[in-house]
């Protein structure tokens, strides 16, 4: 597994409750079918059980530059972390009932392809490179070098109705952690 140093989050600007996300606890998933990593399609919206789904902007390249600044936007760093957190936690995370874990992006499956095999995640990350599921839930986005990204979050859905949400997430290292600790209080 690749074992990446820890951030210093402390050097990061951390992300702010910009009321962004409020609406979406008991709001059905949109039928959009998503590409996954495993060459599939998926619609959220059908599967059946507690779902997990973490959104992240973007995940670096090894042989590819980040935006300029990127460090200095709040909640952009991170996205390598909360994948690996996912990744070592996945096991707990089915323990404590997750039947689905899935991450999203607006990056093309090729590129989460690399990742996800760089990365070694037993789970797919999932595409929305033409926005559309963002903009049927009304998921807070940014814009940076030309590209629309999402902003960082999670979210519990039971049955294709989100139930819990997690925004912003920071340091994102420990957003299945806060996942599980939820699943254990409810």
């Amino acid at each position: 597994m690749t074992n990446l140093a820890k951030p210093d989050w402390t050097t990061i600007a951390p992300p702010v409750d910009d009321g962004a996300a409020d609406h979406l606890v008991g709001m059905p998933l949109p039928n959009v079918k998503l590409a996954t990593t495993d060459d599939t399609y998926v619609s959220l919206a059908s599967l059946r059980g507690i779902l997990v789904l973490y959104i992240y902007p973007m995940t670096g390249s090894p042989d590819k530059a980040l935006p300029d600044n990127w460090d200095a936007i709040p909640g952009a760093r991170g996205c390598t972390p909360q994948s690996c957190s996912f990744r070592d936690h996945f096991e707990e995370l089915k323990t404590h009932g997750v039947a689905h874990l899935f991450g999203l992006s607006t990056q093309d499956t090729k590129y989460q392809k690399e990742a996800a095999a760089r990365l070694h995640l037993p789970f797919a990350l999932l595409s929305d490179e033409a926005l559309t599921f963002a903009k049927a839930l009304k998921l807070p986005t940014f814009e940076v070098d030309d590209m629309t990204l999402l902003k960082r979050m999670s979210m519990i859905v039971r049955d294709g109705v989100i139930v819990k949400t997690f925004y912003p997430i920071f340091p994102p290292d420990q957003d299945a952690e806060q996942i599980i600790q939820h699943l254990l209080d409810a």
